[in-house]
């Protein structure tokens, strides 16, 4: 081994020294800091000084939009940080690492194709990326990221790094989100708090799994090179992420567990329009709060309905998919309707994978499902009791 050789093992010591340096440092403000904001703005700071990258970002996961919203930054233009959101789909680096609970790096995003740049980092320069989640209890709650402007090799080193100072980040944040029941509250409250704290839990664990799930479908990806497996990949992953979205917005109602529809409804569109490029999706939805396993078979209709018309019904020029949530149809009754403005198709009837798992759905709920095509768009209407 020649002079160059030790010095590089000699630099790399370096490296690892200052990460150990920092992230004792991180850990100091973590214990001492008396406001989540102020903790997040100087961790940012402390991670770029550990990897030499300008820009560095915290990102917190939205239930209630289904993205990654930038909270903490530094190196960005005015007006990115508490604003700016990325796509938290597998197609996304951050949202990639905050689904599997994975640390995620990009040496070159022009050298691949696995992963969509966001305009946010296009706009910056961004040619070189590496992750990790922020976990709380073994759940993400949001992703810590570094980007560079030149191609760059994050190896095991700088990735066990940012994964170390995710976990950091992710102890004060539970230290400051968790909640500290007054003496003097009543004992009805106490319990109400009991009860939304054990929901969590199990939310928590569920995510949990999910991310597992994920993580398995996305190392199959890797093993496999034909298109139409790709795709069914794909598609599967789609269909986790509905159902795991629905658990996000379970909330405590009225001693029981119910979704407000709508709200879920508007998550999983604006997560379905990210896929995609050219096609705008709009909601219309009456307030319906209804049990998690009913709300998940009509999420996973509109989530069927919609990718039929994404892959079949528009062209390059793109289109758009209105979606209507009617509350007082019929006796007891509320109307799910996904139409689209694209060519149509030639058999409505089809009996596609996708068009059985509609009707297998719509049993389960006691609906009525009715669809009809024509040149001017597909029109997908689930007539189905509500029950709360």
């Amino acid at each position: 081994m020649g002079k160059g050789s030790n010095q590089s093992n000699g630099d790399e010591l370096e490296a690892v020294r200052q990460h150990v340096r920092i992230l004792c440092d991180l850990g100091r403000l973590s214990g001492n800091s008396t406001e989540l904001q102020a903790f997040l703005n100087q961790a940012v700071g402390q991670v770029a000084r550990a990897t030499g990258i300008q820009h560095v970002k915290i990102l917190r996961y939205r239930p209630e939009t289904a993205d990654l919203l930038v909270v903490a930054g530094t190196g960005w233009k005015p007006g990115v940080v508490g604003t700016a959101t990325l796509s938290a789909d597998l197609r996304s680096a951050p949202g990639r690492a905050f689904q599997i609970g994975e640390a995620v790096s990009i040496r070159n995003f022009d050298e691949q194709d696995e992963y969509d740049i966001s305009p946010l980092l296009k706009e910056h320069g961004i040619i070189s990326l590496a992750n990790a989640p922020v976990l709380i209890g073994g759940t993400a709650w949001g992703v810590v990221e570094v980007d560079s402007t030149t191609p760059r090799d994050f190896g095991p080193d700088a990735c066990d790094f940012l994964t170390a100072a995710g976990a950091l980040i992710g102890t004060c944040v539970r230290r400051h989100t968790a909640p500290s029941p007054a003496d003097s509250l009543a004992t009805a409250v106490l319990q109400a708090q009991q009860r939304e704290t054990l929901l969590r839990e199990m939310q928590h664990r569920i995510k949990n799994s999910f991310q597992l799930i994920l993580g398995a479908i996305t190392l199959q990806k890797r093993r496999h090179t034909a298109a139409e497996v790709l795709a069914a990949l794909d598609h599967t992953a789609d269909r986790i992420r509905a159902v795991s979205l629905a658990h996000e917005q379970l909330a405590p109602r009225a001693g029981s567990e119910a979704i407000n529809l709508a709200d879920y409804l508007r998550a999983l569109c604006i997560s379905i329009k990210r896929q995609v490029e050219g096609v705008e999706i709009d909601v219309a939805a009456d307030e319906i709060h209804m049990p998690i396993e009913r709300a998940i078979a009509l999420g996973l209709i509109l989530n069927e309905a919609a990718t039929n018309s994404l892959k079949h019904a528009f062209g390059e020029g793109g289109g758009h998919i209105s979606v209507k949530l009617q509350t007082g149809i019929g006796f007891g009754e509320a109307r799910l309707t996904i139409a689209d403005n694209g060519r149509g198709m030639k058999d409505a009837s089809a009996k596609g994978s996708g068009l059985k798992l509609i009707g297998a759905l719509a049993k389960q709920i006691a609906a009525d499902v009715e669809r009809t095509s024509s040149d001017k768009g597909m029109v997908v209407a689930v007539q189905f009791p509500v029950i709360s």
